[in-house]
């Protein structure tokens, strides 16, 4: 499984690339690997606001239906609507083109909660031990 460095992580298994004062956001090669075939995507509309470790959206796979989480607050300054017409890309491309959401931070302070790479990789080696 692939944890790109330049990321930042949650126990929740979404992902964070911040440049600028702007997050992109989407979930982990983990995530999209325990959820199986993604088919739908569902995500806040540009303009609203998130706030970090709360909902913002669902994804439903042939498994299951599961809440995205936040990792960062502010306010949604875009979303992939690729994911509409092509839910799997969550599945082919999690870290690129099946990204979902881009957010102006709010709260910088708050990438603080998040995990780095190397972090996320011991969380779920606890978790699979258990």
């Amino acid at each position: 499984m692939e944890f790109p460095a330049e990321l930042k992580y949650t126990k929740e298994h979404e992902w964070a690339r911040i440049e600028d004062g702007r997050a992109t956001i989407g979930i982990t090669d983990y995530a999209q690997d325990q959820l199986g075939d993604v088919v739908y995507v569902e995500l806040p509309a540009v303009g609203s606001t998130v706030t970090q470790m709360n909902t913002f959206g669902v994804v439903e796979s042939v498994k299951s239906v599961s809440d995205l989480y936040a990792p960062l607050s502010g306010k949604v300054v875009a979303v992939n609507q690729k994911l509409e017409d092509q839910p799997e890309l969550v599945n082919s491309d999690p870290y690129g083109d099946g990204w979902m959401l881009v957010v102006e931070i709010s709260n910088p302070s708050e990438i603080d909660n998040l995990l780095s790479a190397e972090a996320y990789r011991q969380y779920l080696e606890q978790q699979e031990a258990h």
